[in-house]
C-alpha cells in the first residue's frame, strides 16, 4: 500500500508513519502544496497512492482545498469512484460541521479525531478495504 502522509505537525506525521509504514511505502507532506504535487507526481509516474491521510487544519493550503483539488482531478479523468484513492482526514477538533463538510461536499472516505492510535487508523483501512 502506498500512503501520503499530510500534516504540518511534526508529531502526527510520526505516529501516522510508524503505524503505516510496516504496510508499505510512505510519502510525507508537511503542507497542502506538498500534498498536491506530491499527488499529481505519483500519477504521472504510473504509481498513484492507495491512501491519503489528510490533516483538515494546514496553514496555507488547507486539507478541504487539497482534498476538493485531488476528487477535481480524479473528476477529469473519469477515475472510478472505486478505484480512487482513499481520503482519510485527520483534525484535532471534534468540529463536526467541518467534518461532515469534508465528507459529503468533497468526498472525503473516512475521518479520524486525533490523536491518532493504532487501533483506530487500523480499523478505518480495513473499513475502506485497504488492509
Amino acid at each position: 500500500m502506498r500512503s501520503l502522509i499530510v500534516d504540518d505537525e511534526l508529531t502526527s506525521r510520526i505516529i501516522l508513519q510508524k503505524i503505516l509504514s510496516p504496510l508499505g511505502e510512505c510519502t510525507i507532506a508537511v503542507n497542502g502544496q506538498e500534498a498536491m504535487e506530491a499527488f499529481i507526481l505519483a500519477k504521472k509516474n504510473r504509481m498513484p497512492y492507495n491512501l491519503i491521510c489528510l490533516d483538515i487544519m494546514m496553514p496555507g493550503i488547507n486539507g478541504q482545498t487539497v482534498l476538493q483539488h485531488i476528487r477535481g482531478i480524479e473528476e477529469k479523468e473519469e477515475i472510478p469512484r472505486a478505484s480512487r484513492v482513499k481520503i482519510i482526514m485527520t483534525t484535532a477538533r471534534d468540529d463536526s460541521k467541518t467534518i461532515m463538510e469534508s465528507v459529503i461536499k468533497f468526498g472525503c472516505d473516512s475521518y479520524i479525531l486525533k490523536p491518532i492510535n493504532k487501533i483506530k487508523l487500523l480499523s478505518r483501512l480495513k473499513e475502506l478495504g485497504l488492509i
